[in-house]
């Protein structure tokens, strides 16, 4: 604790800003029922597959059927041989999830209470009352969103150091920059990303490269409002280390936009460079991470909202990209 006059002394003298308490949303009534479907799909009886296939998707509507068809991708017609032999391969796979994830209900709080700021800031939207977990292929979903749940694939959150992800074949298809964020940690963000996207999906591509900062930039502000003690870090996908390098340079990265003249341009092959995820931004040098345009774009929105504090987070999602940006007057020193 004896840091803490420190940090008082700072912010006296420096005029340091703090983050804003987030509201209290402890009465908020959202309920998360979590279902580990991935335990009632390696139980089924292969013997009598039809007949657990039937009362697979009796316990569980409209996901199982979107588990096998749309997930696994496999066909009516190949249905039962598809599912033998998958269950079989990842079989190895649910052994080290069940030890792994043997007990999830402190991610599905984490779930849950980002749903309760949820319905706190955006109150008409209906959101998920289920969190499902399952185990898919390794190059399928690891987040989707249904018309009453949340489903994880577990295949992708089993740790960076996870030794699929390490193979030829798993870096090929996960770099380590991604494969990075295969963490426990990153479900809740996934989660609420899924949120936002259902709520204000982003038409933003290939637009002006400003304007999609700016979009990408509502998302992540967004984000901050939805998961408030996660680390800035995590919601944004980079390393402490680069969001430090990020924070630093933050005048220069902005300039280096400026005397580019990049912030009009709409070739994909140019704006894909900065809105893309990569293991880092080549034209800004390599301690600085890919997708640098999610942080250009959220300081930009931050301060726009800095200058509107009264706006609410729906009636900034609803504002154009441009608007905000020729009102927030970005100019970081």
């Amino acid at each position: 604790m004896k840091w803490i006059p420190i940090c008082l002394l700072l912010l006296f003298f420096l005029g340091c800003k703090t983050k804003p308490a987030a509201p209290d949303v402890s009465k908020i009534p959202v309920k998360l029922k979590l279902q580990r479907f991935e335990d009632a799909f390696f139980g089924l009886d292969s013997m009598h597959l039809e007949e657990a296939l039937n009362e697979l998707e009796r316990k569980y509507p409209g996901f199982a059927k979107d588990f096998i068809f749309n997930i696994m991708g496999t066909t009516p017609s190949t249905a039962a041989v598809d599912i033998k032999s998958f269950s079989s391969s990842y079989r190895p796979m649910y052994d080290s999830v069940k030890k792994h994830f043997a007990n999830f209900q402190p991610v599905a709080d984490q779930v849950e209470m980002g749903l309760k700021y949820v319905k706190y800031y955006f109150p008409n939207y209906a959101v998920p009352t289920n969190l499902v977990t399952f185990i898919g292929p390794i190059n399928s979903y690891g987040n989707i969103i249904t018309t009453d749940a949340l489903a994880v694939g577990l295949q992708l959150y089993m740790g960076k150091d996870y030794a699929l992800y390490k193979t030829d074949m798993g870096q090929q298809l996960y770099p380590s920059y991604l494969s990075n964020r295969f963490e426990q940690a990153y479900i809740p963000i996934n989660c609420m990303n899924n949120i936002i996207e259902d709520l204000y999906p982003n038409k933003s591509l290939g637009t002006a490269l400003v304007d999609q900062l700016v979009e990408t930039g509502k998302r992540q502000y967004v984000l901050d409002h939805l998961l408030p003690s996660t680390a800035d870090s995590l919601k944004l996908g980079f390393s402490g280390q680069q969001v430090v390098d990020c924070n630093n340079n933050e005048s220069n990265i902005w300039a280096f936009f400026i005397q580019n003249n990049l912030l009009y341009v709409t070739e994909p092959e140019i704006t894909k460079e900065y809105m893309n995820e990569g293991p880092n931004t080549p034209a800004l040098g390599s301690n600085f991470p890919g997708f640098i345009g999610k942080f250009v774009g959220w300081k930009i929105v931050q301060k726009y909202m800095d200058n509107h504090p009264d706006l609410d987070l729906a009636k900034l999602m609803e504002t154009p990209a441009r608007k905000i940006f020729e009102e927030a007057k970005y100019k970081p020193r």
